[in-house]
């Protein structure tokens, strides 16, 4: 592994004619001199932060701004300020938010490299580049993508698919230490940005698709000394063990793959689980707890508080890593602290967060294996969409879900939530498939088609979340996988696959600008943040992720879309 401070040439494509129509200072500046600590009381209050500090910009997963610098009249002018193209044997998917602490930007990019840049002047500080060896790939099933970093401190942490857990140091990007969780090639891999708490990283593994037996951990940021421990899968003998056949508990999938949310007045640790494994649930009686669930935790030691679980018994891959977003709503004339949740089995939930109870479940997009839900919360399942071995079976969400990882945000003030959704169904064929380490854990063949009526198979729809009713579409023939960054000013900014980010009016739908034809199409998520008095919004544009892999029609109808990754950096020009 080695560490590299790069210079500003390479593949920037910066030219000091663009700084300084923007009034920036063309000159490079040593802003890592001025790094700033992130302390848990900075990220705690991260909402009033001019940044972007941690994956979804504040703990309760909102990944809302609350500048407005950049407004309806005005968004029509930005430019991009600055450019980066990365290396062309980088062509898998760019999944990573930008995080942004004063004026130095941190990004990774697929096989878990990570770069540091000076936001004013797009120059690049340092790169680290570990070289994982191809044992670290074998067992990724979804791309060999990093969905970026969390800060803690003067460092940079971040979780890697070879099974290592890596602390840089912020300022030159030299390791600090590894801890290593896992050997690669067996069946797991990291995927997500890490979260850090008070005194804590907290990751989740993936390997659902190889029976990798899901896992949350906390390290200690000093070091990385575990301090504890999760499986999502309880033990035989543990409660919830009885939910699944004896001594398949070992091999149940059920990863915790995506960045949890955080309550800091409650100290309440959110975090979904992922499908069991094998897929095929003929083979697994029970309901396999904790798959597709919602986990309540103590943040300092991994105890369960309670769980809700979106899907029981799941044999659609139907996982409940979605993100868990706390919000204040209004529903039937009662006020609740709740969490909201676009579900990867088309409903879109509302659970109070206190108790684990549901307060409503909606579909937002064509549901029919799970058809609604019962008076006590319990999903209820069409047990004709269940596969045996040579069977088949059509239904619909497919198994890339109403909504995958794809970040939704949420406005507290309108309590309107933007949505990325994927309208696709599919047909499962039954296979037998017995356990062998790092190997696929099926027992599905499957198809996908799009849903039937649907304008397209993407859609940005928004969601008045005190109702759970839509409020407007925007439609796309592709795919639309791209994450989403509110603002305080009415903005929703969200990138498509057809290479162009855009600005929607979070009211209507209305696009108000959209950028020039980028080198890629967007699969990530933007931040908007302030730096020096001046006000971005920075995305990476990079195809891959899991579309081009599994998505059938949905990959041809892409298959044009350039690979490749740059990062982009957008500023409103002067008047």
């Amino acid at each position: 592994m080695k560490t590299q401070l790069a210079s500003a040439t390479a593949f920037a494509t910066i030219t000091l004619g663009v700084l300084a129509a923007f009034g920036i200072d063309p000159h490079p500046v040593a802003a890592a001199d001025d790094y700033p600590a992130v302390t848990y009381e900075r990220l705690s209050a991260a909402q009033d932060d001019p940044g972007w500090l941690t994956y979804y910009r504040t703990y309760n997963g909102q990944s809302h701004s609350p500048l407005t610098k950049i407004d309806r009249t005005n968004v029509a002018k930005l430019k991009q300020a600055w450019s980066y193209r990365f290396p062309a044997d980088l062509q898998q998917g760019f999944e990573a938010t930008p995080i942004v602490n004063g004026r130095v930007m941190f990004v990774t990019t697929p096989k878990d490299n990570v770069y540091a840049f000076d936001v004013l002047t797009g120059k690049n500080l340092w790169k680290y580049e570990p070289n994982l060896g191809p044992e670290s790939f074998k067992t990724a099933c979804c791309d060999v993508v990093n969905r970026g970093v969390a800060l803690y401190g003067k460092n940079v942490y971040v979780a890697m698919l070879s099974g290592d857990v890596v602390a840089l140091d912020a300022q030159t990007g030299a390791l600090v230490w590894k801890k290593t969780m896992f050997d690669p090639g067996i069946g797991y891999a990291f995927s997500l940005a890490p979260l850090a708490l008070d005194g804590e990283i907290v990751v989740g593994s993936s390997g659902g698709e190889y029976g990798a037996r899901g896992f949350i951990a906390a390290l200690d940021p000093a070091d990385g000394k575990e301090l504890w421990k999760r499986f999502t899968v309880p033990g035989a003998k543990e409660k919830g063990g009885d939910t699944w056949p004896d001594g398949m508990q070992e091999h149940g999938g059920a990863p915790a793959w995506l960045t949890g949310t955080y309550d800091p007045a409650s100290k309440t640790l959110y975090w979904g689980v992922g499908n069991p494994g094998p897929w095929l649930a003929d083979l697994r009686p029970g309901d396999n707890l904790y798959s597709d669930s919602l986990l309540a935790m103590d943040p300092k030691t991994g105890d369960l508080k309670w769980h809700y679980q979106y899907t029981r018994h799941d044999t659609w891959d139907y996982d409940g890593v979605n993100t868990p977003v706390l919000a204040k709503i209004q529903y039937d004339g009662k006020d609740y602290d709740a969490i909201v949740h676009a579900d990867r089995n088309g409903y879109f939930h509302a659970i109070d967060r206190a108790t684990g109870k549901l307060i409503y479940a909606k579909p937002f997009v064509r549901a029919t294996s799970v058809t609604g839900y019962a008076h006590d919360g319990s999903p209820q399942q069409d047990a004709s969409k269940y596969p045996k071995a040579g069977t088949t079976i059509e239904t619909c969400p497919s198994f890339l879900g109403g909504k995958n990882w794809w970040s939704l945000s949420y406005d507290p003030k309108t309590h309107i939530a933007v949505v990325p959704t994927l309208h696709a169904c599919m047909s499962l064929s039954g296979k037998s498939v017995n356990y062998m380490e790092g190997l696929p854990y099926l027992g599905e063949g499957f198809e996908i088609q799009k849903e039937p009526g649907s304008k397209g198979y993407g859609e940005l729809q928004a969601i008045d979340v005190n109702t759970g009713k839509k409020l407007w579409s925007h439609w796309s023939a592709l795919p639309w996988n791209g994450g989403v960054a509110t603002t305080a000013s009415g903005l929703a900014f969200s990138g498509s696959l057809d290479g162009h980010l855009y600005a929607f009016d979070e009211a209507t739908g209305k696009v108000l600008w959209q950028s020039p034809k980028l080198a890629s199409g967007i699969i990530a998520q933007p931040s908007v943040f302030d730096v020096d008095g001046q006000e971005y919004v920075a995305v990476l544009a990079g195809y891959g992720g899991a579309n081009p892999i599994w998505g059938g029609p949905m990959a041809k109808i892409a298959d044009q879309v350039p690979k490749g990754g740059t990062l982009y950096v957008f500023a409103l020009g002067h008047a």
